[in-house]
């Protein structure tokens, strides 16, 4: 198995992360496998594949490229560098992200596409261009703006909603309970070893070095780690689906009909509690101020669309039968 040998202290260091980058690039590992995960993931392909495939056709290098940078067991190391993960700082943008993707030699990006391609040979116009770091930071731009942009608000909500799940895991249960489910293959092995996968890989030691952890709303996982860095500067990262209901609530609609009988906001919080949530979880999916969020929940524990119960240290709610008839109805509508 593939395991990384993590010290106490790099434990005790590490962080959750939300990258523009990583979202960018698990998009595109979507757009590049071309199927989906659920159905709203569906619906969003539908709509945004064939502009992808389009831009492609238009741009055969490019598309030699990204056949070569996601391999089939390796994703290139220059297409997923790690991220900065500061949280002091305000979230890095696309284009600060983009920065060591540009910075990136063509010789290092032909090595790293050599390595994805697991002793396939490099095609030719990727032998001959010289510019392929510009090229795969224009297509990542691309797949920003295009079909991710447009949605990053409430992407970043699912996000940030997953890190306060993952956290709270965390405080209650430890590192084992956090990871629990992360990434296929991953676990916790005692004695500072983490479980990266199942495959069998040379360890790795990360004793200082800064490890994170990113969520992404597609079904995609990768890790990364810095391959030159600054002395005490060393940083890993695995980037991980987060929950899938929660990617799910993170792309429900609200009836119209429903909107209409409750008001959009509260329609909306009824609409997520078809799996249990804290207020901290519905905060963080709604992009509503706390005050907000707990008057809606008044309402509906009142009028008993709703309902309460602790779990541990949390209160979770729920949509009571009432609550569950009163979707269906609007839904099937």
């Amino acid at each position: 198995m593939g395991w990384w040998e993590v010290s106490a202290d790099t434990l005790a260091g590490s962080r959750f992360a939300i990258s523009p980058l990583a979202e960018t690039i698990a998009t595109l590992k979507t757009l590049h496998r071309g199927t989906a995960a659920h159905p709203g993931e569906r619906a969003w392909l539908e709509r945004h594949l064939p502009a992808y495939r389009r831009r492609l056709t238009d741009d055969p290098v490019t598309a030699a490229l990204v056949r070569a940078a996601l391999g089939h067991r390796w994703n290139a190391t220059f297409l997923t560098p790690t991220p900065a993960g500061d949280p002091l700082a305000e979230l890095p943008s696309l284009a600060e992200e983009l920065v060591p993707v540009r910075a990136t030699s063509p010789a290092t990006v032909r090595a790293d596409l050599a390595v994805s391609l697991e002793g396939r040979p490099l095609p030719g116009p990727l032998r001959r261009a010289g510019d392929l770091p510009e090229r795969t930071a224009g297509l990542l731009e691309w797949v920003w703006k295009e079909a991710v942009l447009p949605y990053w608000a409430r992407r970043r909500r699912v996000l940030e909603a997953d890190v306060l799940t993952r956290s709270a895991q965390l405080s209650r249960g430890g590192w084992t309970a956090a990871l629990a489910g992360m990434r296929p293959g991953m676990r916790w092995l005692g004695a500072n070893r983490l479980q990266i996968t199942a495959d069998d890989h040379p360890p790795r030691e990360l004793d200082g070095a800064r490890l994170l952890f990113v969520p992404v709303t597609p079904q995609q996982s990768w890790v990364s780690w810095d391959v030159s860095p600054a002395p005490g500067q060393q940083r890993s990262a695995v980037v991980y689906p987060c929950s899938g209901v929660l990617a799910e609530t993170g792309r429900m609609a609200v009836p119209e009909a429903l909107g209409a009988l409750l008001g959009p906001a509260r329609a909306g919080v009824l609409v997520l509690l078809g799996t249990p949530k804290s207020t901290t979880q519905l905060v963080a999916l709604t992009g509503q101020g706390l005050g907000s969020v707990g008057r809606h929940l008044k309402v509906l524990l009142d009028a008993r669309l709703a309902g309460r119960r602790r779990a541990g240290r949390s209160v979770l709610y729920f949509r009571t039968e009432a609550g569950e008839a009163l979707v269906a109805a609007q839904c099937d509508g």
